[in-house]
Formats: structure tokens, C-alpha cells, sequence
């Protein structure tokens, strides 16, 4: 987002991946398309392929996972100066938030926080889209309905105007009037089916790699169509990566994993485990000496000294677990009884393999 911005004359800028200088700009992400997975399946994505043979992927950083990306794209940011280290994380006081809902996700009735836990003191750094509205930059968001008014959208997109979209044909026209207007303008728009897709069948799968071509066509006719000065970028948060069942470890199911456990959050790939007092020693050898060449198990504090979220704020460090996991290979750690929509997906993402942490950057201009 930096360097859209510096593209975009907006003053404070660098540039690092020498976008060109431009009237209007669209960011288009597009939710589980890693640089793997296009690769793999270039044939069903032409277009897009085309673009990345002119460039090279990002690293989306640690967890690879769509609550922390788009935080770190909205404020260019790590995790642990952000504060969303994970799309489901405890606050003191709280309990377990999940940002996806922004609701307590460790209680089953699914209260809505967003009045008692404020987005926009979860997550208080400025954002990108704020900076580009206070320089005079017409920003818009282009979302599915769900998203527009979500806690979500306003800890990480709040400074720009919401436009809800419920298919394809209203987010192009969207983005198209976006880049259409007079005066410089920057529109954020959001794709997420192929997300979904690739968690319930697998990247790869027939399913996926037929809405892979939709989307395709779709970033092909925006390209065709979008005005002159005008520059449309495709990224992406995180990639994704197939966890068989005989890779599964399921802390339902084994009683030591949960001895000593206060709460279990994060992803498939990358858990953090926060622990009763006391307990946080224990709980690590028991879920190392479990996981084994598994999984890296690390203390909070070896995870914050290795770098895993960047540099850690005082703020920001309580929400890291006690203890805190990154899948290797093709394993993951699930729980049966607690996550059973999550347990039956087939693929999952959040560690550092670069089948889930290399993402996109592409760029076509007119």
C-alpha cells in the first residue's frame, strides 16, 4: 500500500516496488491466491499469469492468515506492532476475539463485540486509506454486505467511503467508476470465494480452479476497461496448503494437549495456546515433546526474540500466546469437537511454508 500511495503523490511515501507513477489506483485482493497456487494452475488463470511473469511474490509475514494480512496491508505494519496477530486472539478482560465476527468465539452464543471491544482501539494505529483521505485522495472500499459495517473493516479499512457488493458485476462497476473519477482516487476491493473454495475442496481442486478462471476473466475485463492514468494491482494474503488427515493432530482427543490450557486460538497452521497461571512451562514441553519435528513450539517469549511478528509493542504483547505454534510439512492442529467446520476443511494456511506465505503483487496500468 506504500508505494500505491507514493504512486498516488501522496506525500511520506516510499516506493519500494517501483510502481508508476499514476491519477488512480485499485488494489484488488483476492483472499487464498497465493504465488504457488497461480503458478501451479497458470493455465486456468492466463491473464494473471501473464502479469507474474514480470514479477515476483511477497512474503505476507507471520500468521499467514486474512485477519493479520489485511491489517498489515491497510497499515503497513507487522502483527505485533498491529495487534491482530491472528483472526482469533485473547484481550485481557475478554477472552478470545474473533476478528472475523468480532465476537467472543470461546462462548457459543456469539455476542457482537464491536460496541464493548472498539475496532478502532484493538487496532489504533492510522491507516493507509486514512493517510490517503486526509492528503485528498478519494478512497473507496468495494466489499461484500457483510463486511461494510463489520468490526474487521473498521480496526484495519476505516478512511474511506464503503461501497457493498454482492457479485461480481457491482464490484467491477464499483472499482471502474472508482478509477473513472476526475481527481486522484484509490479503491480497495476485496474477492473472497476463492478462499473458500480452497479450504472446503482444496487448492487445485475442480472447483477452485473453475472460479480461479472467473476471477481471471474478471481482473482481465478491469483491465481492459479501466481509464487511462490508471493502475490496477492484484494481491493477495496468504496462500494455502492441503493437511491430510493422518497429518492432523487433534487436541480433543488427546488429553495432555489440553492440560494446563486456558484457551486454544489461531489457525490450523499457527495456534496460540494461552495457558492457566503457572501452567505456561508445562503446557510448552507437553505440546513440544507431542508435536515433535510436527510443528516449531515456541514460549512467547522465543517467538517474539525469533521474530516471528516483528517488532512487539508493549500493547501488542498479551495478545501472543504462551505458547505459540507454526506447522511444518503438511501438518496441522485441529480440534474435533470444539472446531468442527474448521476441522473439516481440507486445506488450511498461517505458517511459514511458502506455499501459504508467498503472495501476489501484480500490476497492469493504462
Amino acid at each position: 500500500m506504500p508505494s500505491l500511495l507514493a504512486a498516488l503523490a501522496v506525500p511520506g511515501f516510499d516506493n519500494p516496488l517501483g510502481v508508476r507513477d499514476v491519477r488512480a489506483a485499485c488494489v484488488l485482493l483476492v483472499d487464498g491466491l497465493g504465488w504457488a497456487q497461480l503458478r501451479e494452475h497458470a493455465v486456468d488463470a492466463p491473464f494473471l499469469s501473464s502479469l507474474a511473469e514480470d514479477s515476483e511474490p511477497l512474503v505476507a509475514g507471520f500468521p499467514a492468515t486474512t485477519a493479520t494480512s489485511l491489517a498489515s496491508l491497510a497499515t503497513g505494519q507487522p502483527a505485533g506492532v498491529h495487534g491482530i496477530v491472528s483472526y482469533s486472539f485473547a484481550l485481557p478482560g475478554i477472552g478470545l476475539l474473533d476478528t472475523l465476527t468480532w465476537t467472543a468465539s470461546d462462548d457459543d452464543t456469539q455476542i457482537d463485540l464491536r460496541e464493548r471491544v472498539l475496532p478502532e482501539q484493538v487496532q489504533p494505529t492510522v491507516t493507509m486509506l486514512e493517510r490517503a483521505t486526509h492528503a485528498g485522495v478519494d478512497v473507496t472500499c468495494v466489499v461484500p454486505p457483510r463486511h461494510e459495517h463489520s468490526g474487521l473493516s473498521r480496526a484495519v479499512l476505516r478512511g474511506g467511503d464503503f461501497r457493498a457488493a454482492r457479485a461480481l458485476g457491482e464490484l467491477a462497476a464499483a472499482v471502474l467508476a472508482t478509477l473513472a473519477k476526475p481527481h486522484p482516487a484509490l479503491c480497495y476491493a476485496y474477492l473472497g470465494d476463492l478462499d473458500g473454495l480452497g479450504h472446503a475442496h482444496g487448492p487445485g481442486s475442480l472447483e477452485w480452479r473453475l472460479h480461479l478462471s472467473t476471477v481471471d476473466h474478471l481482473v482481465s475485463t478491469l483491465a481492459e476497461r479501466m481509464p487511462p492514468g490508471s493502475v490496477l494491482t492484484i494481491t493477495s494474503d496468504h496462500g494455502m496448503i492441503d493437511v491430510p488427515g493422518d497429518c492432523r493432530v487433534d487436541v480433543d482427543t488427546h488429553p495432555v494437549l489440553r492440560e494446563g490450557v486456558r484457551y486454544l486460538a489461531g489457525d490450523v497452521r499457527a495456534r496460540h495456546v494461552y495457558t492457566q497461571p503457572g501452567a505456561a512451562a508445562d503446557v510448552l514441553a507437553a505440546w513440544q515433546e507431542v508435536l515433535g519435528p510436527r510443528a516449531w513450539v515456541l514460549s512467547r517469549d522465543q517467538a517474539t526474540e525469533a521474530g516471528w511478528f516483528g517488532p512487539v509493542t508493549g500493547r501488542v504483547r498479551p495478545r501472543i500466546g504462551d505458547v505459540v505454534t507454526a506447522s511444518c510439512g503438511h501438518h496441522g492442529i485441529v480440534r474435533s469437537h470444539a472446531e468442527p467446520n474448521v476441522t473439516a476443511m481440507v486445506a488450511h494456511h498461517g505458517s511459514f511454508a511458502p506455499a501459504e506465505q508467498h503472495v501476489l503483487f501484480l500490476t497492469s496500468y493504462r
